[in-house]
């Protein structure tokens, strides 16, 4: 009987000393369930302390950690995510996207020597000794970033595109597109091309306000398949932001220029342009021009299949009247055409332009005899490409035409240009979805009215990246 009292006594003990120690998870009730094994304590106490021991571990546990509260409404105007195509994010009302191009070309010209015979003033050919260059072609590299969104019905944007050459640019009167200088401690160029906004409605068209490719000759070059290589090199020794690709042997280049334009919806695959351009003074002569009215610009195009023949045609015009205070007063204009045609694996494309004071190769260069008296000027090119896979064979032949303005004009200048013309053969590989490497052949030649003649031959073997 004593040893039963003590039993119980030393199990209460237990139990108090249990109730009073750390709790370390199951621990307490396995000793309790031991005791009760062992006859020590009887079931009642057995339940009593095993019930308390429960409870006072159950108090003892740290506080249920409480849900998390249901977010609130969020605001998508505050919301991040990409785009469905392209590089781009859109930011809660706004779409950004941003694109872009990396290319260069080792560049070997081989001109004819410089003699009294070889002489052409405004001939694209390179006269002069061998030269080699690391280079752009006729595209600089560029990042492009575009911001849309939509505001009370009207769609719009706005544009910056950002032209930097790979090579040093001597600056001057032409920014970027002055001759290169190939020295240590130069920098290269950036053409801020584009900076513009947009804003149209469906039904209604597009308006434009700012500094843009231009209307007349713009389908021209951006067909030309020496967009993406080198075509005549425009000077090697020292190059500049781009070589010259077409440009001047087969069409005046388009220009990116100040502007206000408007663009209707496609109708039936048909698409017009008009715009207000900026007027630009001549750069044979144009530094006494003060030019009171604008320029004017248009274009016409055509995209259709027929069959399994797809078409892109186009027609474009261009006008601005020249005011001098010294010489003759002008008026520039031009018209343009062409088409570009698919079948299967080719497509060809042919082009063709006439003009009267616009010059030739640039607008403004050599487009008048000085005195006002407008110079016509005329050109084309045709081209093809075939694409198999991944590669794809390509050439053109193009040339660019100007005529005297009159009599005095040919006595004064016998060396101005009279044809310029230039052969390209091309071969593309696309790497990848964003890498094409190109080799291309470029036989230039230029003729003078006098009958003097230049011509180069030149390699161009690189890249270009398009993201």
């Amino acid at each position: 009987m004593i040893s039963r009292i003590m039993l119980r006594g030393a199990a209460a003990a237990i139990a108090i000393a249990l109730s009073s120690a750390p709790a370390y998870a199951g621990s307490s009730e396995a000793l309790l369930k031991r005791l009760h094994e062992k006859g020590i304590l009887t079931d009642d106490e057995y339940a009593a302390l095993l019930a308390q021991e429960q409870a006072e571990t159950a108090a003892a546990a740290p506080a249920a950690v409480a849900p998390a509260p249901a977010p609130a409404s969020f605001d998508p105007d505050k919301m991040v995510r990409m785009t469905d195509t392209g590089i781009g994010l859109q930011v809660g009302p706004a779409t950004i996207r941003f694109s872009g191009s990396v290319n260069g070309y080792y560049v070997h010209d081989n001109p004819d020597t410089p003699s009294a015979t070889t002489a052409v003033t405004g001939g694209i050919a390179s006269v002069g000794s061998d030269s080699s260059a690391i280079r752009n072609g006729l595209l600089p590299g560029f990042l492009v970033v575009n911001v849309s969104t939509q505001q009370e019905g009207w769609d719009i944007g706005a544009t910056f595109g950002m032209y930097p050459g790979i090579n040093s640019a001597r600056w001057g009167a032409l920014g970027a597109n002055n001759g290169g200088q190939p020295t240590a401690l130069a920098t290269a160029g950036i053409d801020f091309r584009q900076t513009f906004m947009t804003f149209g409605r469906k039904g209604l068209g597009t308006f434009k306000i700012g500094r843009d490719i231009g209307l007349f000759g713009s389908d021209a070059i951006l067909n030309d398949i020496t967009l993406l290589s080198s075509g005549p090199t425009g000077g090697n020794v020292a190059p500049a932001n781009t070589t010259l690709g077409r440009i001047g042997s087969g069409y005046i280049y388009t220009d990116f220029q100040p502007q206000i334009t408007y663009t209707t919806p496609s109708m039936g695959g048909f698409q017009a342009s008009v715009g207000v351009f900026q007027p630009l003074k001549s750069l044979t002569d144009g530094t006494d021009q003060t030019n009171g009215s604008p320029g004017f610009q248009g274009k016409l195009t055509y995209d259709g299949s027929f069959g399994a023949v797809s078409t892109h045609l186009w027609a474009g015009g261009i006008t601005q009247k020249h005011e001098s205070t010294v010489s003759g007063s002008y008026t520039g204009k031009g018209v343009d055409m062409g088409a570009k045609i698919t079948a299967g694996p080719i497509t060809a494309v042919g082009y063709y332009y006439t003009a009267s004071g616009l010059g030739t190769t640039v607008l403004g260069l050599f487009d008048t005899d000085g005195a006002g008296d407008a110079r016509d000027s005329d050109g084309f090119y045709l081209q093809a490409l075939a694409t198999f896979g991944k590669l794809s064979v390509g050439g053109s032949y193009g040339e660019s035409r100007l005529d005297y303005a009159n009599a005095a004009d040919a006595l004064a200048n016998p060396t101005l240009v009279s044809t310029n013309s230039s052969w390209v053969g091309q071969v593309r590989y696309g790497l990848t979805s964003w890498v094409t490497l190109i080799g291309e052949y470029v036989r230039s030649k230029a003729e003078a009215h006098n009958g003097n003649e230049a011509e180069s031959d030149a390699i161009a073997v690189g890249g270009i990246l398009f993201f």
